[in-house]
């Protein structure tokens, strides 16, 4: 029973420590973008954030959950995540900013903090969750 206890929360920290690279992938591709191409911002959100998820994905399902999960399916899975997380995390920053006078800087952190939790948990009892350390590299463990 401790083993198991240490065995999620190390798999939190693995999840936490990829999401933090993912944020730099997401900002240093949208910092590029906007730089060097006349897209417009939204478009440039648009392609750090699928840069970052794709990233994301790839770490923890090789390193954090060890899934042999047939990868379009658990992919499938992620994308319908965002397709309600994206719009909605737009909206609440957008009233929180706007109408509740909160800083962008608050906002945004609540927002990404919000992300942090509900996709580690979406991702480790839907995603992956039947088939958690089906990977060779588990196995061998």
């Amino acid at each position: 029973m401790e083993n198991n206890k240490k065995k999620e929360a190390l798999r939190a920290v693995k999840f936490t420590l990829f999401s933090a690279s993912a944020g730099l992938i997401q900002a240093g591709s949208i910092f590029l973008l906007e730089t060097l191409t006349a897209l417009p911002s939204w478009a440039c959100y648009l392609v750090g954030l699928v840069l970052s998820v794709l990233w994301n994905f790839t770490l923890n399902r090789k390193f954090t959950f060890k899934s042999a999960a047939n990868v379009p399916v658990a992919m499938f899975k992620v994308a319908c995540y965002y397709a309600v997380f994206t719009p909605l995390s737009t909206w609440g920053v957008k009233y929180l900013t706007e109408t509740a006078g909160w800083s962008p800087v608050f906002a945004d952190g609540l927002s990404m903090l919000t992300n942090l939790v509900t996709e580690f948990l979406y991702q480790r009892f839907f995603v992956f969750g039947k088939s958690i350390d089906t990977a060779e590299a588990a196995k061998k463990e």
